[in-house]
């Protein structure tokens, strides 16, 4: 990924907040049957390693279990809201009407090397532990014992875990930082008052 220096974001905190916030990631590999990308929910412990691990889990049906063997590279993308950007919205545009459309966004990119595990147990603790992440705001949190035990098992047996130990994070995160404070301020503050409330004000936030 093309970073310039005024977009790159390296604080290892930040690139996981980005990553937990929005889960689903890309996950790309290449193997003799050339590229594949699937979109999954991951699992980060930062706790491990010097960049983390992530986890998540695919379909037994899936290809891309036995297409990959442990050690292979692989690469995940995050990406957190995004917009375009009218050049109606820069101050300087109504000066010099030197400005042209962009897009501006967050991402992350988890280089790392996958580990598959084909195991009941490993996958058992990684649904729940996703579980109990993504029903905490629910009224009535769901949880596997909610279903007949027999039925937990059979859908556990269809899934393979996957695990990633990260080995490089480079983050992107295009704010208008390449322009003038009061240019991007006016695009922060127009977005917000479009309801891209996360994006503007991470503009607004932006050194």
């Amino acid at each position: 990924m093309y970073v310039p220096s005024h977009f790159e974001e390296s604080r290892r905190e930040v690139l996981h907040e980005l990553m937990r916030a929005h889960p689903l990631g890309i996950l790309i590999t290449h193997s003799a049957e050339g590229l594949d990308a699937n979109h999954l929910p991951f699992e980060l412990d930062a706790t491990l390693g010097e960049q983390g691990v992530l986890r998540a889990h695919v379909a037994r049906n899936n290809p891309i279990w036995q297409s990959i063997v442990n050690g292979d590279e692989v690469l995940i993308v995050f990406r957190a809201q995004d917009a375009y950007i009218s050049p109606n919205w820069y101050p300087s545009k109504h000066e010099s009407h030197k400005q042209v459309p962009t897009w501006n966004y967050q991402v992350v990119h988890a280089h790392g090397r996958i580990t598959l595990h084909d195991d009941e147990q490993y996958v058992r603790g990684l649904v729940a532990r996703l579980t109990r992440t993504h029903e905490a705001n629910e009224p009535q949190p769901w949880k596997m014992g909610d279903a007949p035990p027999d039925y937990i098992n059979t859908m556990l047996k269809s899934i393979v875990g996957l695990e990633v130990d990260i080995t490089r994070l480079v983050g992107k995160f295009k704010l208008s930082q390449n322009r003038e404070v009061r240019d991007r301020v006016s695009v922060g503050q127009t977005l917000l008052s479009q309801g891209d409330s996360a994006l503007g004000q991470a503009m607004l936030d932006a050194n």
